[in-house]
């Protein structure tokens, strides 16, 4: 029998709200008693003239890190903060020696085809053989096969498609133990 890939990549466009969809997906993973480690993005309102800013949660702790740099409403520079990201990528770098049973990053993005962001939490997540599950844009998917080696399978953005991949690579739980995001623990 065939192992299905370790990696999953949830390709969207702007039509889809992917976060949401993470979120959602975290969440019922978490009540189904798996262990879900890494970091959601979520953005607050944006203040005037300004882009919302971004915001990394730990899924574990709720612990937020700000992943953007306001820069001006006239900038056309990249808002990405790097030392946010290296902050946020400690998160990445304990739930790879964790080994929980799956692991979300919010998106493989532009910073990630180009060598930055979160390429080396990603890459030893990777090394470990611990089930991965992230997004990526359309206009991106060529540069995450790359880095992926080819080895991840490509996911519809919706929660059929991503329950289906989790089932195969994440072993079942019988009972919830985590608490869900933002709530009470569950049993």
């Amino acid at each position: 029998m065939i192992e299905p890939p370790r990696a999953a990549a949830i390709v969207y466009d702007t039509s889809q709200d992917v976060d949401a969809l993470l979120a959602e997906v975290v969440e019922d993973q978490r009540r189904r008693g798996r262990r879900v480690r890494g970091l959601l993005m979520t953005r607050s309102a944006p203040g005037p003239g300004c882009a919302a800013e971004m915001v990394m949660v730990d899924i574990a702790s709720g612990q937020r890190y700000l992943v953007s740099q306001p820069l001006g409403r006239d900038s056309a520079a990249c808002r990405a903060d790097p030392q946010g990201f290296a902050r946020a990528g400690g998160v990445l770098r304990a739930a790879a020696s964790e080994a929980p049973d799956l692991v979300v990053c919010n998106r493989f993005g532009k910073l990630e085809a180009e060598g930055g962001g979160l390429r080396a939490e990603l890459l030893e997540i990777l090394s470990r053989d611990i089930p991965l599950l992230t997004s990526v844009s359309r206009s991106l998917v060529d540069e995450w096969q790359r880095f992926t080696g080819g080895a991840s399978q490509l996911l519809a953005p919706t929660s059929a498609a991503v329950e289906g991949w989790i089932a195969s690579v994440a072993p079942g739980r019988s009972e919830a133990i985590e608490r869900p995001l933002g709530g009470q623990r569950t049993k």
